[in-house]
């Protein structure tokens, strides 16, 4: 039984792998193209949105997309989701509407091939490097002005508890709603760890439902930087009662646990 479970999922693995990569080394020379031109950038966003949806559906897992909120493209949101897995991005990418931009670790501009498209749509910073961090929130706050709504892991970076315990918050996100008076938007993916989880380099890929609730705006109008502490407390405590909350929901079959619930909601 041991030998056919590593088999199945060294089939699987390479599956979701193939998916992954494939359509991108499609796509990759149309990226490539468009990138030579700003005004081309949100037509590669959408190429992103579809290389994500496509691979996530091929990934052959349940993936259901709670909205608890109503999207309004009128309206600019900063959304500020927890950081557990790789698949965060691709995630945000086929869940949230309209040309977005992203805050993310400066190791994926390094990334071959995608690397040098992110490092021309989105955001990269190195928080070890405060001439990094001020650029990226001058970029930020650029990205907000020019219409684009703005994706911020507030954490700023995996956890070891991913799953499990959120890491304290960085002020970022929050200073740059009040300064703009936009509303934040918590976002929870209580599932992506299990998936594809954060193994120093090493992949390993496990079939699991996956979920993202986009919860509702907390709003910062009014707001000064005073209160700064409490929105990033209530913003923390909405994610980490949602990832409580499905703590027990659904547990990885390659660990001999059975599935307890069933799904709901808005399934992709």
């Amino acid at each position: 039984m041991k030998a056919i479970k590593y088999l199945s999922q060294r089939i699987y693995t390479t599956w979701c792998v193939t998916w992954f990569v494939v359509p991108f080394v499609v796509t990759y020379p149309f990226q490539a193209f468009l990138i030579r031109r700003e005004k081309w950038y949100k037509h590669v966003h959408g190429i992103n949105r579809a290389w994500s949806t496509v691979f996530l559906r091929m990934f052959l897992a349940p993936l259901i997309v709670e909205w608890r909120m109503k999207f309004d493209p009128k309206q600019l949101y900063i959304f500020t989701p927890n950081h557990s897995s790789y698949l965060d991005i691709p995630m945000m990418l086929h869940t949230i509407p309209g040309f977005l931009n992203f805050v993310g670790k400066s190791s994926l501009a390094k990334v071959p091939l995608w690397g040098k498209v992110y490092s021309k749509l989105y955001i990269s910073v190195d928080r070890k490097n405060a001439v990094s961090s001020a650029k990226s929130y001058i970029r930020s706050v650029k990205t907000l002005e020019e219409g684009r709504n703005l994706v911020i892991f507030p954490e700023g970076t995996i956890p070891p508890t991913a799953g499990d315990q959120l890491l304290p918050f960085k002020d970022g996100p929050f200073k740059l709603a009040i300064e703009k008076q936009l509303p934040v938007v918590p976002v929870t993916m209580p599932y992506n760890q299990h998936f594809l989880p954060d193994l120093d380099g090493k992949l390993k890929v496990r079939w699991h439902p996956l979920k993202i609730v986009i919860h509702e705006p907390v709003e910062t109008k009014g707001m000064t930087m005073a209160e700064l502490p409490a929105l990033k407390e209530r913003v923390f405590n909405i994610i980490q009662s949602e990832i409580k909350s499905h703590k027990h929901t659904y547990v990885n079959r390659y660990s001999d646990y059975q599935k307890i619930s069933t799904l709901s909601k808005a399934g992709v």
